[in-house]
């Protein structure tokens, strides 16, 4: 085994003893650079060892764990697909959009296929799924893809990379999904590099959609991706607790609930 492996190897190890590990504990621990632990904390990220979070890193094992695209899709099929009807609507033709990637963001996506009527509408996401179902509205659609790096599970580009891309856009709406909707912790995300991404779609777009199902309500989870007053609209659907969507128009957002052909 060559140094870097081992080094890896002994961070992973001290990440899960600890818990969570500061880049500058790492550092002085291992005897090397704070640039070098980032560099070691990517490659034990890519290989699903460890999770990154501000300021060091979490073991991937604290974390509850993410269901695939394909997992997530056969859950709720009917009410995601009637938010994604929904979201849809509100997109014009000639307008830019940002979308996101998941199983409700790609229902936002088929559903902007089928709009025969929109024209001159350029998408940019960081999905590999997103954009594959996006194709048969070319040339109605310029389909842009963020470039960045691979994650598996959600097909997703993150950074390093996909930021980049985002600084250099702005669009007129973004629609962006979540695992977790809470009146207080906010907006979050399951999976914390793809919360880095939302909060740079967030600040590349005028409009703030929300695209969650029921399910995503009450909940909290690592990642933050803004607070409840970044989002201008909330789209959601199913067995939605009327508290909590009455407490998110409190705080001035436009909530919109779906339903499907059986309610």
């Amino acid at each position: 085994m060559d140094s870097t492996s081992d080094r890896r190897s002994r961070l992973a190890l001290l990440t899960e003893a600890r818990g969570f590990l500061r880049v500058a504990e790492a550092s002085e621990l291992l005897s090397v650079s704070e640039v070098t632990i980032r560099t070691d904390l990517s490659s034990l990220e890519a290989a699903g060892r460890v999770v990154r979070v501000h300021g060091g890193a979490m073991p991937s094992s604290a974390l509850p764990p993410e269901p695939s695209v394909e997992q997530a899709l056969a859950l709720a099929t009917d009410t995601k697909s009637a938010i994604g009807a929904l979201a849809a609507s509100l997109v014009n033709s000639g307008q830019s959009v940002l979308l996101d990637v998941g199983s409700t963001a790609l229902a936002v996506a088929h559903a902007l296929v089928l709009r025969s009527e929109l024209t001159d509408v350029a998408v940019i996401t960081n999905g590999l799924s997103t954009a594959l179902a996006l194709e048969p509205a070319l040339p109605r659609f310029t389909v842009v893809m963020t470039g960045g790096t691979l994650r598996p599970l959600q097909h997703s580009l993150v950074n390093p990379g996909a930021s980049a891309f985002l600084e250099s856009v702005h669009a007129d709406i973004a629609f962006i999904g979540c695992n977790g909707i809470d009146t207080v912790r906010g907006v979050t995300n399951i999976n914390y590099p793809e919360a880095e991404v939302k909060r740079r779609m967030l600040q590349s777009s005028n409009r703030h959609v929300l695209v969650a199902d029921s399910s995503k309500l009450g909940q909290a989870h690592l990642g933050v991706i803004g607070g409840i007053d970044d989002f201008d609209v909330l789209v959601t659907g199913g067995d939605a607790p009327v508290g909590i969507l009455d407490s998110l128009r409190q705080r001035g957002m436009d909530v919109l609930v779906a339903s499907t052909a059986a309610e």
